[in-house]
């Protein structure tokens, strides 16, 4: 196939795709009758002018049967006279005009068939085109109700889809708060613990060793005072809660 041909092709299939899509099944079926319609108003418009030449022979033949009654009365009135050759002059003319009517009623006959056969296909074609319009009524009707359903199911698919990016945006804002209360959760299990002094800055692991050193100084202190009492049997003078040897011996030192 030729590059040509192969372009024709391509051209004619999208152009006969739009024009599916473009085209609407209820305005083409109304083309469709309509031009039906067209077509019995033709052949009625023919069936009545085969008709009118049916009448304009008729009257014609009338109009010769007439003149061939004439012809004999004359004929009659000519053999009365004794005027022989006239006689056969007129009757001469009555065999002229009995040809004509002849001929005239074998297109009279033709005629009549010819009207008989347009009014057998006007009205075929009346029956025809009553059994269109009911089936291109009902198809509208089909159609229309199927266009209706497709958009309450697009609209219904649109819901649905919409529906579900809801959910989903919901599920992970509640993802995400249930991360954020676990962190708060464990922030403040953090600073319950005291692993959390000081968040504005690094430990200070000197000051710590420092604060601990004094603290076994006092209680190292607290438990010499405490057997030196118990070793003098000094009951009364138990040592204060927090005293340190200090203390007991200041006002000696003085």
């Amino acid at each position: 196939m030729g590059i040509m041909k192969r372009v024709q092709t391509i051209f004619q299939a999208k152009a006969n795709a739009a024009l599916d899509k473009a085209e609407d099944p209820r305005q083409t079926l109304d083309l469709a009758y309509e031009q039906q319609l067209d077509n019995l108003t033709k052949v009625k418009r023919a069936v009545a002018d085969v008709a009118t030449a049916r009448k304009r022979i008729e009257i014609q033949a009338e109009q010769l049967k007439a003149q061939g009654d004439k012809l004999a009365e004359q004929a009659k009135a000519a053999l009365a006279q004794g005027n022989e050759p006239l006689a056969r002059e007129a009757l001469t003319r009555r065999e002229g005009i009995a040809a004509q009517l002849k001929d005239l009623d074998t297109q009279h006959a033709s005629v009549v068939e010819q009207e008989q056969k347009l009014e057998d296909t006007a009205t075929k074609l009346q029956s025809e085109i009553e059994a269109f319009r009911t089936r291109k009524e009902t198809i509208k009707a089909t159609y229309t109700a199927a266009e209706a359903s497709t958009h309450v199911n697009e609209a219904v698919t649109g819901i649905s889809t919409s529906m579900n990016d809801a959910g989903a945006a919901l599920q992970r804002a509640q993802d995400k708060v249930s991360e954020m209360q676990a962190r708060s959760g464990a922030l403040d299990e953090l600073l319950a613990s005291g692993a959390l002094t000081d968040l504005t800055g690094p430990a200070d692991d000197i000051q710590a060793q420092l604060d601990k050193a004094s603290a076994t100084s006092s209680v190292d202190a607290q438990l010499a005072a405490l057997k030196s009492q118990l070793a003098s049997g000094d009951d009364a003078g138990a040592l204060a809660a927090g005293a340190t040897p200090a203390d007991e011996s200041g006002p000696e030192s003085h």
